[in-house]
Order: structure tokens, then sequence, then C-alpha cells
């Protein structure tokens, strides 16, 4: 007996002739219920799955919690290199499903089972309003225009545009592995380059970090993508995809669009609260009272909440952080602030205290002024990719101890398949521009704190 259940979980879900019913060795809707779990399949990418501030998020991440959650069974994510890696694992019986925007191919349709939403997408250009340039609004209008883009898809659709125009679209490869397509987007904002191209959907997401982007300009034909199992899981596709149809106007899943593909992820912030009185907000005190707790000037404790909620006691993040020091909910538990408190400042206050304490035992031998960078990046972004960050910068001949030009430059390249992929790397993808500006933001303006308010 003890030989034949080994079997069976060695072979994972086999082929099958069509059959209704589950055949020995096959792990379909029945047995994942029995199993009381449902291992999803999934790529690092900001749209998908990632990690922030040590809690997992990502659109399709959330998706397939609410899905398991309709079936009664934990949710186990997996994730995989590419595209061809997830196929493979679903193959190898190490997951049940694709939990991915995965293209509909003829290739792919004889080998897997599509379910789930039918996803419509389609490339786009990448442009700034209200720019020196003209908003372009029709694909003709790319002649003569420089259009940056990395290699790969982009650039092969870029390219078949050119010909199909009859030429004249001025095409720029950028091939660094330190520049992602995402930093492209973040340069368009900023006005260094007037064009690039991306998916709809990512388009959509950093549109809420950058709101003078205009993405309307479409120039590829749509494609249909979806989540997949194998084939010989029709229950479960039925499932997923009748979850799907019931669910897409649910609360939860509106909740989650709105989380990644509405809500504006930039605080909009004001000045010093009163520079004749030396006050920097009403919660001065707070600061001074609880700063000394773990031997930071309060002024830094102070930028530090600035940058977070602008002194918003009531704000809440798209990621669902919350108050004055926009600690995660479970951060916040972990931390002691009683249920319904987030957003009292004390509370809010002296947890985040209590949290930076903790984080900075684990850079206890750093010396202190890189001590608190390296706290700031943490509290930011998640102990977990500061340490990727600090072991990519030890194996590229960098100062892993050293904030400034180092480590920081390493957080930056998160965001690249080159690097988050690195072996040594354990917390996969990461968008760490928000990091690396955080850092610096919060100790520039205690800079100017110093000068202009008395301890």
């Amino acid at each position: 007996m003890a030989a034949l259940l080994l079997l069976l979980a060695v072979t994972g879900c086999r082929n099958h002739t069509g059959s209704q019913e589950t055949e020995a060795g096959t792990h379909d809707l029945q047995q994942i219920k029995d199993s009381g779990q449902l291992v999803v399949l999934t790529l690092y990418s900001s749209t998908s799955y990632f990690n922030y501030r040590g809690q997992e998020m990502g659109f399709q991440y959330e998706l397939s919690e609410q899905f398991a959650k309709s079936l009664g069974v934990e949710l186990k994510v997996k994730v995989a290199r590419n595209v061809k890696d997830l196929i493979r694992k679903l193959q190898a019986g190490e997951g049940d499903l694709i939990a991915y925007t995965l293209p509909v191919t003829k290739e792919w349709k004889d080998s897997l089972l599509y379910c789930g939403e039918d996803v419509i997408t389609h490339q786009v250009v990448v442009q700034r309003k209200g720019g020196r340039n003209k908003t372009l609004k029709d694909v003709t209008e790319l002649i003569g225009k420089d259009i940056y883009v990395k290699p790969g898809k982009y650039h092969e659709r870029l390219v078949n545009l050119d010909k199909e125009l009859g030429g004249g679209i001025h095409i720029h490869l950028v091939r660094g592995d330190s520049v992602s397509a995402e930093d492209l987007i973040e340069q368009v904002a900023q006005g260094k380059i007037p064009y690039t191209v991306t998916d709809n959907d990512i388009a959509r997401l950093n549109r809420t970090y950058y709101p003078n982007l205009d993405i309307d300009l479409a120039i590829s034909f749509d494609q249909r993508s979806s989540w997949a199992v194998r084939k010989d899981c029709p229950q479960l596709a039925k499932a997923a995809s009748e979850w799907h149809k019931a669910n897409s106007t649910s609360p939860d899943y509106k909740a989650s669009t709105k989380r990644y593909f509405e809500i504006s992820k930039s605080t909009p912030h004001t000045p010093i609260l009163s520079l004749r009185e030396g006050r920097i907000s009403h919660y001065d005190d707070l600061f001074k009272k609880y700063a000394k707790e773990i031997g930071w000037d309060w002024r830094l404790l102070a930028s530090l909440a600035y940058t977070e909620s602008n002194f918003d006691t009531t704000a809440v993040s798209w990621a669902g952080a919350k108050g004055l020091m926009q600690l995660m909910p479970s951060t916040a538990r972990a931390m002691g602030v009683p249920p319904g408190k987030e957003q009292n400042a004390e509370e809010s206050i002296k947890a985040a205290v209590k949290y930076i304490g903790k984080t900075a035992q684990s850079f206890k031998n750093l010396p202190p002024e890189e001590q608190v960078k390296f706290v700031l990046a943490s509290y930011n972004s998640g102990i977990g990719h500061v340490q990727d960050a600090m072991a990519l910068a030890e194996k590229y001949g960098k100062d892993k101890n050293v904030w400034k030009d180092n480590v920081e430059k390493y957080i930056l390249l998160k965001a690249n398949e080159e690097y988050f992929t690195d072996p040594v790397c354990k917390n996969g993808y990461f968008r760490g521009t928000e990091t690396y500006n955080f850092v610096r933001e919060i100790t520039a303006r205690y800079e100017q704190y110093k000068k202009k308010i008395k301890e």
C-alpha cells in the first residue's frame, strides 16, 4: 500500500483518453480537495507575484488565493524561471494550475487546457502627456520618432511594424541588463526618453505610479491569454472558468483589480508644519518620546513618517499598509498594535519603533550611519530583498556593507530577470526604484530638518 501511494505521488497527473472518470495517478479537482491544497505555478513579475514588506502580493496571486478559498483549500505557490519552465513543471506534476496570463497558442493548446478568465492583451506605446511632443494617436505617426526597447517581443513587433509602414521608425535597442522594461517606462514619465513599448497590463500598472503617462496607442493585434492546467484535469479547468465567470464582479476581485491597476501609488506631500515654531508635524512629541528607544534622532523618525503617510493617520496604501507609519497589517499585529488601533498615532509610532529595533539587529555589525540606511531600505521593501541585494553586491565585487553606490545599485537591479533569478536571490522580483528613492529622500530630508529644526 505504501509503495502504491508513493507511485501515485510521483506520477502526478497523467494524460488520459477523454474519460470523465478520474484515473489512478491523476490529480484533478477531487484529489486537490482531498489533499486540502492547491499548488499554483507562476512567475515573478509586477503583475503576477512578488513579495512586498514580507507579504505575498500580485494580481494573479490574489486571484489564485480567492479561487483556492472558493474550493475550501490552502494555496501554495511555486515560482518557475520562465514560461517554458512553467509548462515543464505543470506537465511534471509539480503544480496543479498555471496562475499566469499564459498566451493561447496552437502549440500549447495541444498539451494544455486553458481556463479561467480569457484575458486580451496587446502592446502599447508608452508616451508622456503634456510633454514637448504631441501625443501620438496613430501608428503612422511613429515614423521619424525615437522609441527605446529591450531585446525581445517588443523589439520584434517594432521591427515588423517598421516594415509594414515602409521604414522610418527610429528603434533604439537598449541592451544593458541594468535597465528593465519598467525602467524605460519610468524614463518616459520623467521625460528622459520620448517613447517605449510594453504590454497593456504592465502599462496600466505603471500608470498608477506615473499618472502623466498615455498608454492608449496600441501597436499589435490582440493576444488571448489565461490560466492553464494539464490536459487530464478537466474538472479543475471547469471550476477555474466557472469561478472567474461568477466572481469577476465580486468585491474581492474588484478590490484586487483596483489595487494593482487603478489606485495611485504616489503619496502627496506638504511642507513643514511651522518653520517659525520649529515644528515638523503635530506628532513631534511622540517622535521625540519613542526615537530614544532605538537611538535615533527624532527628526529622522519624522522624515520616515513624512515619506510614509504625509503625517496622515488615516492613510491606507495600495498594498494595505495603514496609519502614520504605514505598517502592513501582519507587521502591526506582530508588533503589538491592538486590533482597530492601526490608525492611532501613538500605537503606530510605538510599533514602528519596535519593528525598526528588531530590524536593526540584522545589521548590528554595520556602522551607525550605514545601519540606518539598511534599516530604512528594509522598512520599505522587507528585509529579504535587502539581503538579496547584499548578496548580489558581494557576488559582483561591491561592498555589501555600504548602501550608497553599492547595495542600492542591486536593489534597483532586482527588477531585472537576470538578477532576481540569480541563485543568490531568495526573494525573487522586486521593484527596487521605490526603495532606492525612499532611502535617499528620507536621509536628504533629515539633513534639511537638522538645518531648520532644533533638536
